[in-house]
């Protein structure tokens, strides 16, 4: 009998037209004993879209209908765009435009089934919805609030919900007008019923602390407690290493290995040593911890964490894929302490850093020390005498670890690899999870090591799976469309820079080129921005596509098992491999690959929606009440409907709305990106610097509403009014001096984000 995949492949292979069940069975010659089972394969295929099922019940291909699944994103104003789940190419677009009059009842996030009506090219097209495969959230979060007649009702927070769902009296668990509530929805609407639902939540007001951690985590679906079982599996696992588990690994207990991570994380997944060989060559371990060693393929652990995909980072706190009794416990490389790990030791030629050489073991560690990113680069730039000599048997270790990284980092730029190293707005909270400031986040020395060290372990691993022809979960990152590299081209010409070479063969090294050149300049973050906007998204999948931005043939991710569940999978492959593994094996891993990569690629950019999202929201209330104040800024986006403004102190990103820019009248360029005065000739392009005003701050919409100083000066003076300024002081004003030995806030904040720094590992 068929498998449910050899199933749609013999369909694809021998049936050329659309067929009914009895047809399908008389041409694929299914035997008597095995129908049943073949009608529920028939039915999981349809339920999933692999097939669909038409007029006549018959069943059919989606690419030969003209029919393609995908999810709907829907938009505020009635319309709506469908992501195919195909991957772009083969005459699947990249996105399919679906007019309101034809969504058929769908709502964001849905899985649909769209027959494509207009193709203007290969990426652009539109369509009507013919099914909804399955609804993308059973729960809504929204504010409750009643109308005048008494009849209660909540407001989507998600703005792409554009219905409101009726709450029948006796279903609000007490909930109070203007409240946050998650509501489950009983009855879908309808073309003529309007959607009906419960509360099953009260989050509480909306400016309570924790709130908006909350909303958020509701509203993308976050799983926010594990269950008792997981739980209960990971108690009995224990706390520390037992014999039995010491038993057949190689013993690296003697070695100098350190973890380095940020300050406040309690996760460590990663350890490293280095040592010099008598050749000069380095021999790096880089010792991750052996979650597949505790978590069964699936047990209820390995459940949840394949569920989640992946931990969640919020300013607050993290949702962690794993319980704590491992996440932090068990599985978490804590110095002094016995550990499971799984070691890639590669010896790296001193001149080139090229791996010559690697081993793959299954390993026990006894960290010496929890080292910091603060504590090692005070070791290693500042040259502290306290750490120095507070850490003096591990300096030797730091030292060789920084010689390694110029080797490694040397042979990345050579190979032509891109390294945007672009500063990020790190959120820093009081006690009350109000946001104090918003800074820099510093990325020192210790960082780059620690990130260079993951790189060429998840590669080395990579290029060993794909050598010794063993299934697995690669991080693919392709090349970039070349329609969009022309458009780039186009932008980047306009500024007095380009790429060499046609776009349709351009190179890693060609955009390296480019970000050394802009490093600096006020034009940096834009057309970063915008060269990120041309790259493909890196997502996980079972064939070996290559990562472009890496400038490398072959990468996974490896390192970061604790709150990655890729990670989790190339460990239980790598571990599989050393064994004999046969072709039926490999066929089974091959068939299961595909749908773990495209569940945690998903997973991956819902955790990652979701921090920005939180971290926007957040920005917004510590802007609210900085209405009227002026602040320098960069102009980061240009559109049709006004200036994208990220301001330069608070890294704080704004909307100067075409509107408000009543001294002209101004014409958009998409080419350029630009907007020009007709009469003032006065032209405002991605990079330039502008001065700006607050003007408005949407805490429910969470926008900033900005206004360009220049402009307003200028029709207030026309209009003979004055521009309204804030009553806080001006940001030049001199203040009086601070109490000695009392740092400011802004002093403040930067230790916290110094003691909150996560890592951004390979």
């Amino acid at each position: 009998m068929y498998s449910e995949s050899q199933l749609l492949r013999a369909i694809r292979e021998k049936v050329d037209h659309p067929a009914t069940a009895r047809q399908l069975l008389q041409i694929l010659r299914i035997p008597r004993e095995a129908r049943a089972t073949f009608k529920r394969q028939l039915r999981s295929l349809v339920n999933s879209g692999a097939l669909i099922e038409i007029r006549g019940q018959r069943y059919g291909l989606p690419d030969r209908m003209n029919l393609v699944v995908g999810r709907v994103s829907t938009n505020p104003r009635g319309f709506a765009f469908v992501e195919p789940e195909t991957p772009p190419g083969a005459g699947v677009p990249s996105s399919i435009f679906i007019a309101g009059n034809n969504l058929n009842q769908a709502m964001h996030g849905d899985r649909v089934v769209v027959r494509i009506e207009r193709q203007r090219d290969a990426e652009r097209a539109e369509g009507r919805i013919l099914r909804i495969l399955e609804r993308g959230a059973e729960r809504v979060v929204g504010r409750y609030d009643v109308d005048d007649a008494g009849r209660g009702f909540v407001v989507p927070f998600d703005r792409r919900l554009v219905i409101d769902i009726q709450v029948p009296s006796g279903e609000t668990m007490g909930a109070v007008p203007g409240e946050m509530v998650v509501a489950a929805i009983s009855r879908w609407p309808t073309p003529t019923r309007p959607a009906l639902g419960r509360i099953v939540e009260v989050l509480g007001p909306i400016d309570a602390p924790g709130v908006d951690t909350r909303v958020i985590i509701s509203k993308y679906n976050i799983p926010d407690a594990h269950s008792d079982d997981a739980i209960a599996e990971a108690t009995r696992l224990g706390t520390a290493v037992s014999d039995r588990d010491r038993r057949g690994r190689r013993d690296f207990r003697s070695w100098q290995v350190v973890t380095i991570d940020g300050e406040s994380a309690r996760d460590f997944d990663d350890a490293v040593s280095v040592e010099r060989l008598p050749n000069g060559n380095f021999w790096l371990g880089v010792h991750i911890a052996d979650v597949a060693h505790y978590v069964a393929e699936g047990s209820a652990l390995d459940r949840e964490a394949y569920e989640r995909g992946t931990s969640v980072y919020f300013p607050e706190r993290a949702v962690h894929m794993f319980p704590s009794e491992l996440a932090t416990g068990l599985c978490s490389l804590n110095p002094h302490v016995d550990r499971l790990v799984q070691s890639c030791l590669m010896e790296i030629d001193h001149r080139t850093g090229e791996v010559v050489r690697y081993e793959m073991h299954d390993g026990i560690i006894h960290s010496h020390a929890r080292m910091t990113y603060t504590e090692v680069n005070a070791i290693l730039t500042d040259r502290d005498p306290v750490m120095m000599d507070r850490y003096r048997p591990l300096v030797p270790l730091f030292e060789r670890m920084h010689e390694l990284f110029d080797v490694l980092h040397a042979r990345r730029r050579r190979r032509g690899a891109i390294d945007f190293d672009l500063q990020e707005a790190l959120v820093v909270l009081d006690d009350a999870g109000l946001v104090e400031a918003i800074v820099a986040s510093e990325r020192n020395v210790a960082h780059r090591l620690i990130e260079e060290f993951m790189l060429v372990a998840n590669e080395t691993v990579a290029a060993h799976l794909a050598k010794i022809g063993m299934p697995t979960l690669y991080r693919v990152h392709e090349e970039p469309d070349p329609l969009k590299v022309e458009v780039f081209q186009e932008f980047i010409g306009t500024l007095g820079y380009r790429l060499p070479g046609p776009p349709d063969r351009v190179e890693p090294r060609h955009f390296q080129q480019l970000v050394e050149r802009i490093r600096g300049k006020p034009e940096e973050k834009p057309i970063a921005f915008l060269m990120l906007r041309t790259m493909q998204k890196a997502r996980y999948d079972a064939t070996n596509l290559g990562h472009f931005g890496l400038a490398t043939d072959a990468y996974t991710h490896f390192t970061s098992p604790i709150r990655r569940y890729p990670d989790l999978v190339v460990h239980r492959v790598l571990r599989e491999s050393r064994r004999r593994v046969d072709a039926e094996r490999k066929a089974e891993l091959a068939e299961e690959l595909p749908e773990i990569g495209r569940h945690t690629s998903e997973r991956e950019r819902r955790a990652a929606d979701a921090e920005r999202e939180l971290v926007q929201w957040k920005k917004v209330r510590f802007m609210a009440n900085k209405v009227g104040e002026e602040f320098e800024g960069y102009i980061t986006g240009v559109s049709a409907y006004g200036l994208h403004i990220e301001l330069i102190e608070h890294f704080v990103e704004g909307m100067v709305h075409i509107s408000t820019m009543a001294d002209d009248y101004y014409r958009y360029s998409e080419r350029a990106h630009t907007l020009r005065g007709e009469s003032s000739g006065r032209v405002y392009r991605l990079g330039d610097r502008v001065r700006v005003q607050v003007i408005r701050v949407d805490l429910e919409r969470r926008q900033i509403d900005l206004g360009l100083s220049e402009i307003l000066e200028a029709v207030a003076a026309r209009e003979g009014k004055a521009v309204k300024r804030s009553r806080t002081r001006p940001k030049t004003e001199v203040r009086k001096p601070k109490v000695a030995g009392r740092p400011g806030r802004r002093e403040r904040a930067l230790r916290k984000a110094a003691r909150s720094g996560r890592s951004r590992k390979g």
